[in-house]
């Protein structure tokens, strides 16, 4: 018995001890500081400015995802939905932070990044582009642009260092008359030629396949000429041909439509990069999560083209660093033929005698 009440006795005091110690040294009190509401705390201009996009299109993104960021409680002021999709797009903006919404966002391409997908909307998108400079069976511009990251590091960082002398990822992308993205390729270390991210793509598969029909794509001398791939007439003495209605005043009509539809690609980059900066300044994360960034941002643009959002202005440093990030191919046949395509080009001369007759 004397035992039994010994070891009780003990417990007490420990206990005691505890109580006291408590007493001594209070646990600091929890402070959770109030989060600011960024869409009534911000004028539409001010928010704007800060993230890149509307409210309007922000409230849409955020309801299209947030079943899928929201903390599964209450717990610890978790941070909301809102809040997750604002960091992420004040770190595109910025670089200055990152939450992991980027995987999300990105999932949402193939709703967003997508080719026409019934006959009415090929038949708008070739007409769009017709309206630009006559230029018949259009169904995107296609073109590479380098989206500027960190040294990935290990055996094959050399492998992303583009000739500009600074590690990127070679982001092939074909668009619409109106800017928007219709196809991404993000996986591409910077050292690549568009000719080869082009010949290994999906899109190309389709094309030879004939699941795209009687629709082309113009593209730079970065590119091989194919019967689906326009590019321009650089020596015209190769292709000159009277008598079947080729001349030089054609070639002239067929190489200066081509330049000015083709520039809605290169438009596109500039309003992608200057919506979501850290395209140009530079992705700080791995290469996998660099891969997912763009194509979230890619998305993001989409959505903004759909809200009809303006475009943000950007600071002469950043402006600086988006036309770094530009790399233009010089003109010619043959860039592209690297990687040789044989082909007999007739739907190119079918076009060339269509231009001898534009007025």
């Amino acid at each position: 018995m004397n035992f039994e009440f010994e070891d009780d006795s003990d417990f007490e005091d420990e206990e005691f001890e505890n109580f006291a110690l408590l007493i001594a040294y209070p646990r600091r009190q929890r402070i959770f500081r109030h989060r600011i509401d960024h869409f009534t705390w911000w004028r539409d201009d001010e928010f704007f400015d800060r993230f890149r996009l509307s409210k309007d299109t922000v409230r849409f993104i955020v309801n299209l995802i947030e079943d899928r960021i929201c903390s599964r409680t209450d717990w610890n002021h978790a941070v909301s939905p809102e809040h997750k999709v604002l960091l992420t797009l004040r770190y595109y903006a910025t670089g200055s932070m990152l939450v992991l919404v980027s995987c999300v966002i990105a999932s949402l391409r193939p709703q967003f990044i997508h080719f026409p997908r019934n006959e009415n909307d090929i038949k708008k998108t070739k007409q769009d582009f017709y309206n630009i400079a006559k230029f018949p069976m259009i169904i995107g511009a296609m073109d590479c642009t380098h989206v500027k990251i960190r040294s990935p590091g290990g055996d094959n960082a050399e492998a992303y260092r583009n000739r500009k002398h600074f590690f990127s990822i070679n982001v092939q992308t074909i668009c619409n008359a109106n800017l928007k993205i219709q196809d991404i390729v993000a996986r591409w270390p910077g050292s690549s030629y568009d000719s080869t991210i082009f010949g290994n793509s999906a899109i190309r598969g389709k094309f030879e396949r004939g699941e795209i029909k009687d629709c082309l794509l113009v593209a730079d001398s970065g590119y091989a000429q194919r019967n689906f791939v326009m590019t321009l007439v650089a020596n015209s003495q190769t292709v000159i041909d009277p008598i079947s209605g080729i001349t030089e005043a054609a070639i002239n009509k067929y190489n200066e439509s081509l330049i000015r539809t083709r520039n809605t690609v290169e438009r596109s980059y500039g309003v992608w990069k200057r919506r979501f900066p850290i395209l140009a300044t530079g992705i700080n994360v791995k290469v996998s999560s660099s891969q997912s960034i763009i194509v979230a941002t890619a998305v993001l643009h989409n959505i903004a083209c759909n809200f009809g959002e303006r475009i943000p202005r950007v600071t002469n440093e950043v402006e600086s660093a988006i036309n770094i990030t530009n790399f233009c191919n010089p003109d010619g046949d043959n860039m592209g033929s690297r990687n040789t395509v044989n082909v007999n080009n007739n739907i190119r001369k079918k076009l060339l005698r269509y231009f001898q007759n534009v007025v």
